[in-house]
């Protein structure tokens, strides 16, 4: 893959919050160098200013995709495509939703990883992330029921 799609809550951050965890942010500094500027762009379904302004000020080469219509849609990742002049096959999409990030990528003809093990924040953010636990562990239910990914 030669371009990287990233998801915000629950792949870089617990739900609702502006800053990356610290880890994470050790992660994408790596990331930046191995992928190179205009290669990385953050596609989050909730693309506050707070946090485009968080990725300007700490992370130059990364871009923060707005004004497209929200996952499932693949509005996004052929932004994505667009900015980085590459076409979508080259781009995974790195997501913690089945129904949302993993549907907009195939739509795009992008590829897709899952995050299983979202970061989440049971203290902070209950009512939210318990939703969210919920719809993750009725995606899971689908793919095992649906036999996806087994031989």
């Amino acid at each position: 893959m030669r371009v990287l799609a990233l998801d915000f809550d629950g792949v870089l951050a617990n739900h609702g919050e502006t800053a990356l965890l610290p880890e994470v942010k050790l992660w994408l500094d790596e990331a930046e160098e191995v992928f190179g500027a205009n290669r990385i762009f953050i596609l989050s379904n909730k693309p506050t200013k707070a946090r485009s302004d968080y990725f300007t000020e700490h992370f130059t080469g990364v871009g923060f995709i707005y004004g497209v219509r929200k996952k499932p849609y693949s509005d996004g990742l052929k932004k994505a495509a667009e900015h980085s002049g590459a076409d979508p096959s080259a781009i995974i999409l790195i997501d913690d939703r089945l129904m949302t990030g993993g549907l907009a990528a195939i739509l795009a003809g992008s590829r897709f990883l899952w995050i299983t093990r979202p970061y989440i924040d049971m203290q902070k953010r209950p009512a939210r992330e318990g939703f969210f636990k919920i719809i993750r562990s009725l995606e899971k239910a689908f793919v095992r029921i649906m036999g996806i990914g087994q031989k």
